[in-house]
């Protein structure tokens, strides 16, 4: 069996925690922030971790089978 390539754009995009949780950043955060919220871009900036729907798929992508 060949080795599993990783996704190079999931690569960049997620991290792995030390409990085996993906951890993700949020969207919105790049520009037109002058009309968004002091509030809103503070809780933008924090990460989150991956929604339980799509942890099965993001291992693939990051070859964690």
């Amino acid at each position: 069996m060949p080795k599993i390539k990783t996704k190079s754009s999931a690569k960049k995009r997620f991290k792995l925690t030390g409990s085996g949780k993906i951890k993700r950043k949020h969207a919105f955060k790049s520009h037109i922030l002058t009309k968004k919220s002091k509030k809103r871009k503070l809780k933008l900036t924090h990460a989150t971790l991956v929604h339980d729907s799509d942890v099965a798929n993001i291992k693939g992508q990051l070859g964690l089978k």
